[in-house]
């Protein structure tokens, strides 16, 4: 009787022993995209994809762009695919690759990796990671929500080779879109990017006004702006607003974050520096003259940090002051806020979020969201106010503070000479 109660229990023993080995491999599946799953189908003769959003069928899956990402030791030939996807609906999706070697598809599933800012929209930015096959060195990939479907469109698989840096610093703007017209500030800025020490400014563009065009093909044809076609409306309802409680659409900021991803991923290996901000944003130095004298200093006391974040000062478009530059007489022909003309800023608020925008080194960062980095490799540090600040001018936030509580900066006037002779070369050209 005890021999049989002792197998008894040396076969639940077991049981319990084999359950917890499976829990184990699935929590390992959860953290490695699956490998296992591999199969060949037929030659890689699908429609090549040149589109920045691809739908898959159903509407619930929105692949931007693939990207080849070796930085992770562990998993040295993943692929990372970012994505815009439904959080509840989408469960299960696989990587088709195009294998140069033989001409052949290799199938492999994909670990689903919702990015943690979703700000309540129903669709989020998603990372879809998938192990290349080895032997295979895709040069396209597909996305497919079975094993088994015939290849559709394939998206270039992009980052494969290093490339030198064709830019020390890129700006990035989020999103532009609705009936932008601000063409006297667009300049300026742009102006002022180029002052402290941006080579290229790229812009996801939505729709802009009648009124901006000129401005933006003259950037363009010198080389100095590049647009990435953003057509998210074509597929999704966006929102205007950051949170879904404020704007309920499919996404917020017509997919800001999605754009903001793939604008340090384009950008890993062509920039040295990445700066996350809006059109009527610019980071300006304090003690510096320039980005690059700025970001050697904070370097130097900080050999470790690969992302700096800024204090975001609103300067707000209701304080207007009335100046006079000298060889600006032409500008009040021109539509839009002239940013020598708002030097006051608002004062920080007790007890609140003061939103901060970054500089990045990109070949560190994993996932960003608009204020912060949600993972990356190095660490981080918030600039201190003495160093630099975000010059946001814009409508006020503070909207029943009292002019004598804001405060004079400025700062930007350190600039103006060479602000003023290169808004009218622009101007000179374009009108």
């Amino acid at each position: 009787m005890h021999r049989y109660k002792r197998r008894i229990l040396l076969c639940v023993s077991l049981a319990i022993t084999f359950g917890f080995l499976l829990v184990i491999l699935r929590r390992k599946d959860l953290i490695t995209p699956s490998v296992e799953e591999r199969s060949e189908y037929s030659c890689c003769d699908a429609n090549r994809s040149t589109d920045t959003i691809t739908a898959l069928e159903g509407n619930r899956t929105f692949i931007i762009s693939p990207y080849y990402d070796n930085r992770d030791s562990k998993n040295p030939s993943m692929v990372r695919i970012l994505s815009i996807i439904h959080h509840q609906e989408v469960k299960e999706l696989y990587c088709y690759f195009c294998c140069s070697s033989d001409n052949r598809v290799k199938v492999s599933r994909a670990l689903i990796d919702m990015h943690s800012d979703r700000f309540g929209f129903p669709y989020v930015t998603t990372d879809l990671l998938c192990e290349e096959p080895p032997g295979c060195h895709a040069q396209y990939l597909s996305v497919h929500t079975s094993p088994s479907e015939e290849m559709t469109q394939l998206p270039l698989l992009q980052n494969r080779e290093v490339e030198p840096f064709s830019a020390n610093f890129k700006v990035y703007i989020s999103t532009m879109f609705g009936n932008y017209g601000n063409v006297l500030q667009f300049i300026q800025t742009i102006e002022m990017y180029q002052i402290l020490g941006a080579q290229r400014v790229m812009i996801y563009l939505n729709h802009f006004s009648p009124q901006i065009e000129k401005a933006l093909l003259y950037y363009i044809a010198r080389g100095i702006v590049e647009v990435v076609d953003w057509p998210i409306e074509r597929y999704l309802k966006p929102g205007n607003a950051w949170h879904y409680s404020l704007d309920p659409k499919d996404i917020g900021y017509y997919g800001q974050l999605a754009t903001l991803n793939d604008c340090i991923y384009r950008n890993m290996y062509r920039t040295k520096f990445v700066l996350l901000n809006d059109i009527d944003e610019i980071i300006l130095p304090f003690s510096h003259t320039s980005w690059d004298t700025m970001m050697k200093s904070l370097q130097q006391q900080k050999p470790n940090v690969s992302i700096f974040l800024f204090e975001n000062h609103i300067f707000p478009q209701t304080a207007l002051i009335n100046v006079s530059f000298s060889n600006t007489l032409s500008w009040k022909d021109v539509p839009g806020y002239n940013i020598l003309q708002y030097v006051q800023r608002e004062p920080d608020r007790p007890n609140y979020f003061n939103a901060r925008k970054m500089i990045v080194d990109p070949r560190k960062v994993i996932q960003t969201s608009v204020h912060s980095i949600l993972k990356g490799y190095g660490g981080h540090v918030e600039v201190s106010l003495e160093t630099a600040l975000v010059y946001h001018c814009r409508g006020p936030i503070q909207r029943d503070l009292p002019k004598t509580s804001l405060i004079e900066d400025k700062t930007i006037w350190k600039h103006n000479a060479s602000l003023i002779r290169n808004v009218n070369k622009v101007l000179g050209e374009i009108y």
